[in-house]
C-alpha cells in the first residue's frame, strides 16, 4: 500500500532520541514525550532497532501500551540485529555515525540485510514494541554515510534479501508497506531504478531540509513523484543545526551551515517567524512529501512543533529566501510564494 495512504497525518514523531541521542534521557522523561506526542494528536511514531540499541523501541512499547493498536501507525527498520550479548559501545564501527548513541545500551548491534535477518528483526521489534504488528518497515541506512566504499555491496544483499523479504511480508498481509530509512539520497535512486521490487515509500532523513535540499530535487524527488510514491522527512531541523544546535549530519556543524543559519534566521527575525516553522512548513511544501517526523526528548517540543506547523508564514518570506539564495529555484515553496 503506498506510504501516503497509510500515514494518519503530516506531523509525525521520530523516536531517535528515546534510544538516548546524545544524552542519558531519563525513563519518565522519554515516556511523557511519547505521551505529549499522543495528547497532542500525533499518531504516527517512527522508530528502530539501532536507536539505542533496542531501546527506543521498548520505550515506545512502553508509552504505546494500552493504547488502541488501530488508532496508531507504526514504522521501524531491518538491517540490524540486536543481540543479548554486550560490546563495548565506544568501539562500536558506526561509520560517519560515531557517538550518536553512546549513552543506548550495550548489546551487541550486527548488520544483516539476509531475508532471514530481515524476519528475525520484524519479530524482535514486534517484542520490544509489545505490538501484534508493524505497519512500515523501512530498510535502515543501505548508504555511504554507515559503509562508504562499500555500501553498493550492502546494497546488493538488502536487494537479495530484505527487499524480497518485505516484498512478501507486504503482499501476504503481515506488513503494510516497506522502503528504505535513508539519509542519502542515492539508495532510493538505485532501488527505484530497478524493476523489482516494488517500495510503497520512503524515509529520508537530512535531505530534504531547508539547509540542504538540492540535491534531492535534481533527481531523487522527480523520481519518486514519477513512480506515485511518497517520502517522509525526517531530521526537518538538520540534527538541530536549523534551531540553534550545535550538530549538523550528527556531528558538529561546519562554518558554511552555521553561516547559512545566521542568514536565515536574520530574515526569519524581521518577519517575526520561528526557525522550526520554517523547516517544517518548507520540508511539507513538496508535494512528494507525506509527513515530517522531528525528533523529540522533552514533552515541550511536541507543542512546539504543532505551533511551527500552524504559524503563518507570508509568502514575501520565502520570497526573500529564494532572491537571497537560500533555497533552491526548483524547491516549491508554501503559499504559492
Amino acid at each position: 500500500m503506498p506510504l501516503k495512504d497509510i500515514l494518519p497525518g503530516r506531523l509525525g514523531f521520530g523516536a531517535a532520541p528515546l534510544g538516548n541521542m546524545f544524552r542519558d534521557i531519563p525513563e519518565q522523561e522519554a515516556l511523557a514525550t511519547v505521551n505529549a506526542a499522543w495528547n497532542d494528536g500525533i499518531r504516527y511514531f517512527d522508530t528502530a532497532p539501532f536507536y539505542g540499541a533496542g531501546l527506543a523501541e521498548i520505550r515506545m512499547g512502553a508509552a504505546l501500551a494500552g493504547r488502541p493498536r488501530s488508532d496508531y501507525v507504526v514504522s521501524t527498520k531491518v538491517g540490524r540485529l540486536i543481540l543479548d550479548e554486550i560490546e563495548d559501545v565506544g568501539s562500536r564501527d558506526l561509520g560517519e555515525k560515531g557517538g550518536v548513541f553512546q549513552y543506548g545500551r550495550p548489546n551487541r548491534i550486527v548488520n544483516d540485510y539476509s531475508g532471514d535477518a530481515t524476519l528475525r528483526s520484524i519479530e524482535d521489534s514486534l517484542k520490544r514494541l509489545a505490538t501484534s504488528h508493524i505497519d512500515i518497515a523501512f530498510v535502515h541506512d543501505v548508504a555511504q554515510d554507515f559503509y562508504g566504499d562499500e555500501w553498493l555491496s550492502v546494497f546488493e544483499s538488502a536487494r537479495k534479501g530484505a527487499f524480497k523479504a518485505l516484498d512478501r511480508l507486504r503482499d501476504e498481509g503481515v506488513i503494510k508497506a516497506w522502503g528504505l530509512g535513508v539519509n542519502r539520497v542515492e539508495p532510493i535512486e538505485l532501488l527505484l531504478a530497478l524493476e523489482e521490487p516494488r517500495p510503497d515509500g520512503f524515509l529520508l532523513a537530512g535531505r530534504y531540509t531547508l539547509l540542504d535540499h538540492a540535491r534531492a530535487l535534481q533527481r531523487v524527488m522527480p523520481m519518486v513523484a514519477e513512480h506515485e510514491l511518497a517520502i517522509v522527512v525526517g531530521g526537518p531541523y538538520s540534527s538541530g543545526a536549523l534551531v540553534g544546535g550545535p550538530n549538523f549530519e550528527y556531528a558538529p556543524a561546519p562554518q558554511q551551515i552555521l553561516h547559512k543559519v545566521a542568514r536565515i534566521k536574520a530574515i526569519a527575525d524581521r518577519y517575526g517567524i520561528g526557525m522550526k516553522a520554517a523547516g517544517l512548513q518548507f520540508a511539507l511544501a513538496n508535494p512528494v512529501v507525506a509527513a515530517v517526523i522531528p525528533g523529540a526528548s522533552r514533552p515541550s517540543r511536541i507543542a512546539e512543533d504543532r505551533a511551527a506547523l500552524e504559524e503563518a508564514i507570508p509568502a514575501d518570506f520565502w520570497r526573500e529566501l529564494r532572491s537571497e539564495g537560500l533555497v533552491n529555484p526548483a524547491a516549491p515553496l508554501p503559499a504559492a510564494a
